[in-house]
């Protein structure tokens, strides 16, 4: 029995990939120093997460066995280079998988500008518009997917942080971090590419990653008036199901 391409992990944000000749665990939108971020850019001040999401990812290796960390954009908050506690909190992040003897890959995201500056040779960096890895397409999602990533059978992404909002029959509501996948839609990326006769399409199905990190907010996909962050999105993905992370299925997540 063929493995998944991409197997959410029960209760977690994250999942398994299978790219070809490694197993990777694949999580996007981790922040690291997303405490400092809130500090400065809305004066929130929380203690630092740094050990707890450390461990939280370490035990998902430990979990599933991987073999790689695949990150799908912004490992750091800050848009800046980081720095301080972001970076100290990166940088032991990195020691503990090196340790392990595990890799870290990043498709770049928005907040990642600075990474290969302050760690230069430690992250295996994929291209601005993303990469294939088996058969596997790895971007963030902030910009257009370069043709490659889009040649994949399967393409992940983070940056919207998808969540939903559940009302209850006596109007409780609360927010939870959901996964969204579905096929993609041709037609928007051959006219944004240009590619329309040269374009490999293998029918992907795109999955849209919730946040690692909980404390970074999100777009609520069921809510109106909430718009999407990624170009090609909702146009790409025209019939796309919510999923929460202990993998109920909600169905469209239009009608959500």
């Amino acid at each position: 029995m063929d493995r998944p391409a991409v197997e959410p992990v029960p209760g977690a944000p994250a999942a398994t990939l299978d790219l070809g000749t490694e197993r990777a665990l694949g999580v996007a939108d981790y922040h690291a120093g997303i405490e400092i971020g809130l500090r400065y850019e809305r004066g929130v001040e929380l203690d630092s997460n740094a050990d707890a999401r450390r461990e939280r990812l370490l035990s998902l290796l430990d979990r599933t066995g991987a073999e790689r960390v695949v990150v799908l954009g912004d490992l750091v908050h800050r848009i800046a280079e980081p720095d301080g506690a972001e970076a100290d909190e990166v940088r032991e992040l990195l020691d503990a998988l090196e340790a392990r003897d595990v890799p870290m890959t990043l498709a770049r995201g928005n907040h990642d500008g600075g990474v290969a500056d302050v760690f230069p040779d430690r992250i295996d960096l994929l291209p601005p518009d993303g990469a294939r890895i088996g058969d596997v397409g790895l971007i963030h999602g902030h910009t257009w997917p370069g043709a490659e990533a889009l040649s994949a059978s399967t393409v992940c992404m983070g940056h919207e942080h998808p969540q939903v909002r559940l009302t209850d029959a006596v109007g409780g509501s609360r927010v939870e971090r959901a996964w969204l996948r579905g096929p993609l839609r041709r037609a928007p990326f051959a006219d944004a590419l240009g590619e329309e006769g040269l374009l490999e399409w293998n029918d992907p199905e795109l999955v849209v990653f919730p946040a690692f990190n909980e404390r970074s907010g999100g777009t609520w996909i069921n809510v109106d008036g909430q718009s999407f962050l990624a170009p090609f999105l909702p146009d790409g993905l025209a019939s796309g199901q919510a999923y929460l992370t202990d993998g109920t299925r909600l169905g469209p997540y239009r009608e959500v």
